[in-house]
């Protein structure tokens, strides 16, 4: 009979370093071989790319024998749209933009049922295995994965508020609206964003909340990774085409 998946990315966080990807090209051919490489995880984001809701599903279904656990990046954090991807069988979510703890409380809200939140009921959804897991609305809960993403300088002010939202599982640093927000506009290396970075990481540490982040600089992900955050987005696939396309060119060139 079928039952609902166990959430590894759930059950490990805290426990364990995990390192992923972001999938940015809507592609379930990449996305599955990225999740053969290695990576803990591969988030599939809908905000800043062109995964629409098909292209989650066929991306999840990718995933689906396979090691890596998937996130899924809500393009706002919205209630219909947080419906949509957990009905896709999204368990993991990254709420972008998230400025305060009431922002942070209405996120977990909708990934709840009611009485303890408003997420819309479908006993017939992929994450229901369409119908064949008979006590699902008892057993998904636990699955559920809450993490908010901290963009601007004035949520990095109240980051121990919005950590301590319960249902709130962890807590994402987005570097680039953070450089932006503090007037450093495409410059995440700055130091002073890499000091405020520096800051939200051991204001979470010391609140025992678990931590993320994503750099596309590799000196930044080796240092990330040695600071001890406890999971981190060390490109996305994007670049990763990119970087190994341009280096392809100028060897093939230099030759």
């Amino acid at each position: 009979m079928a039952d609902v998946r166990t959430n590894r990315f759930k059950r490990d966080l805290g426990k364990r370093q995990m390192l992923g990807i972001f999938s940015t090209l809507a592609s379930p051919t990449l996305t599955e071989l990225f999740a053969q490489v290695g990576f803990d995880w591969i988030l599939i984001d809908t905000e800043h790319s062109p995964n629409e809701p098909g292209d989650v599903v066929a991306q999840l279904q990718a995933m689906s024998a396979l090691p890596a656990e998937a996130i899924i990046r809500p393009a706002w954090n919205d209630m219909v749209l947080v419906k949509r991807v957990l009905d896709l069988g999204a368990q993991t979510l990254l709420f972008p933009y998230v400025q305060n703890a009431e922002e942070a409380a209405r996120a977990v809200s909708y990934t709840r049922y009611p009485p303890h939140g408003v997420r819309g009921v479908s006993g017939s959804s992929r994450a229901a295995a369409y119908g064949l897991i008979p006590d699902y609305f008892a057993k998904v809960q636990q699955e559920i994965c809450v993490i908010v993403q901290i963009e601007t300088i004035e949520a990095l002010a109240d980051i121990e508020k919005i950590a301590a939202v319960d249902g709130v599982d962890a807590v994402f640093i987005g570097p680039a609206d953070l450089a932006a927000s503090m007037g450093h506009l495409g410059n995440t290396q700055a130091p002073e964003v890499q000091a405020a970075i520096d800051d939200g990481f051991r204001r979470l540490k010391a609140i025992g909340k678990p931590a993320g982040y994503l750099t596309n600089n590799e000196a930044e992900a080796v240092r990330r990774v040695a600071q001890g955050i406890n999971f981190v987005g060390v490109a996305n696939d994007t670049t990763i085409v990119v970087r190994g396309s341009k280096a392809l060119l100028s060897a093939v060139k230099a030759s």
